[in-house]
């Protein structure tokens, strides 16, 4: 369920804005994503895991907010991410 050392440092190199950056907006959005991502295919397997539902309920409140402020900040930045990350299909 949870995301590996590798996935996320390929997540910081392709999002970040340099080679440490995991504060950025983008870089966040991409890990929760990937983190959502892996907490949607556990629940389709374990259908009764209720404390799982709720952790990944949070995660999507914490992602919605972070492109929100994306939003606000830069537009042209918000569009790329959601682009990258195929969100709003």
């Amino acid at each position: 369920m949870s995301i590996t050392k590798v996935k996320k440092g390929e997540l910081i190199k392709k999002f970040g804005r340099h080679t440490h950056d995991t504060g950025s907006p983008e870089v966040q959005i991409s890990v929760l994503t990937e983190r959502i991502n892996n907490l949607t295919e556990h629940l389709k397997n374990f259908k009764k895991d209720q404390s799982s539902r709720r952790g990944l309920l949070k995660l999507v409140a914490q992602r919605r907010k972070l492109l929100d402020y994306l939003k606000n900040e830069d537009l042209e930045r918000y569009k790329k991410v959601i682009k990258a990350l195929k969100l709003r299909r």
